[in-house]
């Protein structure tokens, strides 16, 4: 134990109160030589060396060797590369399940749009859907293809369908310099339409497999759907007539000022249900049979509320 003379120059001045000696013939100096007398004891140091922390810590054994053996670390490395490889297709899986989801939405979001800009302005707008191929950059003239879904909304300035009456054939195009363009194009890659056959399972339409039945191809749009060609189709860009047009979309949804949803024009009764199916591609070549992921974007007639269905 070590103890401090200054601190403890008290116990000096209660030996020499004891011994009857006058305190003031005793310095400093000479009241430590007295302390150190009475309390003989060396000043110790209690930091260990670093060797010696790690003996009293660590069992023998464990301190013969303090490191990996190289052929440790290659084992240890050769488990993590049989692991990635197992657990690499569970990730693909996922990001293949996250790219179709955030394309469906994406469509969704685009029709949610053209049915509030029409309501919110009093007009009519149409969502139009063109597929080109993935595999080649957009030309102008567009020419169709797959694997690129390209989605345009447009809307009346006057606020009618600015076709009128019953249209018959040929198609006439609407008058471009009677539209404007809402927003931009929205582009899709490795994407394609698909008209998928009605779900057979029993409602509730909770998954892909349970949806609602569209029914006739006039109420889908995919790639052999609906049956003919708009007889209203639109271009892009708007705004004039003259040059040539980069996109004609001859596949739509029409929104009315209500918000009503039909495909193309008023030509097509209000369905109850309206769908448009999409499945992922690989370059141009669509995900073969049986699909894994479908998608059907439905949206009411009347109410034109939108609703995502996955397998």
């Amino acid at each position: 134990m070590l103890i401090r003379a200054d601190s403890c120059s008290f116990v000096v001045e209660a030996l020499l109160n004891l011994s009857r000696l006058p305190l003031s013939r005793f310095t400093i100096a000479r009241r430590y030589c007295i302390l150190k007398f009475v309390f003989p004891c060396e000043r110790r140091s209690f930091r260990l060396k670093q060797r010696e922390r790690l003996s009293a810590f660590t069992l023998p054994k464990l301190r013969e060797r303090f490191a990996f053996t190289l052929l440790e670390l290659l084992v240890v490395i050769g488990i993590i590369a049989i692991l990635m490889v197992l657990i690499a297709p569970a990730f693909t899986s996922i990001k293949t399940g996250n790219n179709v989801t955030t394309a469906a939405y994406t469509i969704k979001g685009t029709l949610d749009q053209a049915r509030t800009y029409a309501m919110a302005n009093n007009t009519y707008t149409w969502v139009g859907f063109f597929e080109e191929d993935v595999s080649q950059p957009s030309a102008n003239p567009a020419a169709a293809g797959a694997g690129r879904i390209v989605m345009s909304i447009v809307a009346s300035k006057d606020g009618t369908t600015i076709y009128t009456g019953g249209l018959t054939s040929p198609a006439v195009e609407l008058d471009p310099t009677k539209l404007i363009q809402v927003g931009k194009l929205t582009k899709i890659d490795n994407l394609h339409l698909k008209t998928f056959p009605d779900a057979t399972a029993t409602p509730p339409p909770d998954t892909f497999d349970q949806r609602p039945a569209a029914g006739l191809n006039t109420a889908r749009i995919g790639d052999t759907s609906p049956d003919n060609d708009s007889l209203s189709p639109f271009r892009y860009p708007v705004g004039s007539a003259t040059g040539t047009a980069q996109y004609i979309f001859r596949k739509a949804v029409q929104f009315s000022p209500l918000g009503e949803a039909r495909i193309d024009n008023n030509n097509y009764t209000l369905k109850t249900v309206i769908e448009i199916g999409v499945q992922l591609t690989h370059g141009t070549a669509p995900e073969p049979s049986p699909v894994k992921n479908p998608v059907a974007i439905q949206l009411t007639g009347v109410g034109g509320n939108v609703k995502i269905y996955r397998r």
